[in-house]
């Protein structure tokens, strides 16, 4: 019997052809809602492309705007260093440049395997954050002084964001660990914290730290509305991400804290060579998401009346007769998020991929 049935032939597989007929043409019915939704996506698809290239405007003044068929894409030309460098200094605007650069190559090295490592890793992100603060405020090494008042565009967007996740992460972990605890007054304080401020939403945590939290601290206290917002913020995504660690550590295999133990080896030693390790590595690709979520919710300081790089945006057009061409100038803006957010979400999908590989051999 089992002879009979080793020598059956293997189905056959579709090929495309087979695959279209079967999913999309199977009966008329079907077969007219295919033809109908594809001519209306060729539809749609041609004239975007013709309103965003062919008839488009790339270099030139708002009149010459007037007379064009398609996007007047001379407004960014004009307007782009409004919208990624906001009020900084026009002669020091190659500060904010570089600056930008470093956080990117910050991410870049981030999601290299060779630097995922305690050694590693957070000096990265500590000499990428030192030099983009140091490009950014000035001060040293002949650099002139640059408030944070004038900064803007998509360079305090990356600040507020580096920001969030450079004070974030070891508050998380920190909060995983805490919520682990075996003392449960302990375990208790740190689950009753992460969950409330996991119920409450993001605008609510950045209004109270802005506007609110001043009423109650001393005036030595208080500081700049900025880091106060970058605190909030930090403390949201610590929490959401505490949750994603502490979901790696409970993915571990049972009984290695009690080999650690058995090995001779102290708390600190069995979190930081065998827990966090493997537990990082189990939530990687949630890290990315929650990373990517994080970056996306900056937007949100520009209710709070900061010049981010959607603030800039509205300033780039509200100028200068480029008035008319707001939708152009939104989709420069939406480029730059999508660019950032579906780099690192197809990133995290290829991480998903390979540990899913990794863990069937």
């Amino acid at each position: 019997m089992t002879l009979i049935s080793s020598m059956r032939p293997a189905p056959p597989v579709d090929g495309p052809i087979r695959f279209l007929r079967r999913n999309f043409f199977a009966s008329p019915v079907q077969s007219a809602l295919t033809i109908i939704c594809v001519s209306l996506v060729i539809l749609v698809a041609w004239r975007i492309f013709t309103w965003a290239f062919v008839g488009a405007v790339w270099v030139g003044t708002p009149e010459d705007c007037h007379q064009a068929t398609g996007a007047c894409w001379a407004v960014i030309a004009d307007r782009y260093r409004l919208i990624l460098f906001g009020l900084y200094p026009y002669e020091q605007q190659w500060r904010s440049a570089l600056a930008c650069l470093a956080i990117l190559l910050t991410v870049v090295l981030s999601c290299m395997p060779f630097f995922w490592s305690i050694r590693l890793l957070p000096p990265v992100w500590v000499a990428g954050y030192a030099a983009f603060y140091l490009l950014m405020k000035g001060g040293l090494f002949g650099l002139p002084l640059i408030m944070e008042t004038e900064w803007g565009g998509l360079a305090l967007t990356t600040f507020v964001f580096s920001s969030n996740v450079l004070i974030g992460m070891p508050l998380a972990i920190g909060l995983a660990l805490l919520r682990r605890s075996k003392l449960p007054v302990i375990s208790l304080v740190a689950a009753l914290f992460i969950d409330g401020i996991r119920s409450l939403p993001l605008i609510a945590i950045l209004f109270t730290a802005a506007i609110v939290l001043p009423f109650a601290l001393p005036d030595f206290l208080v500081g700049d509305k900025l880091y106060r917002v970058i605190l909030g913020g930090s403390v949201f995504f610590a929490v959401y991400q505490a949750e994603i660690i502490r979901g790696g550590i409970q993915a571990l295999p049972a009984g290695q804290e009690e080999a650690a133990a058995a090995l001779g080896l102290n708390y600190w030693q069995t979190v930081s060579r065998i827990v966090l390790p493997q537990a990082f590595r189990y939530a990687l690709p949630p890290t990315i998401n929650q990373v990517v979520i994080a970056f996306m919710e900056t937007a949100l300081i520009v209710i709070l009346g900061f010049f981010e790089v959607t603030a800039s945006g509205n300033a780039a057009f509200s100028a200068g007769g480029w008035s008319d061409y707001f939708v152009e100038v939104y989709c420069f803006v939406a480029l730059i998020y999508f660019t950032f957010t579906f780099s690192l979400s197809r990133y995290g999908a290829y991480l998903e991929r390979s540990l899913k590989a990794s863990s069937r051999r």
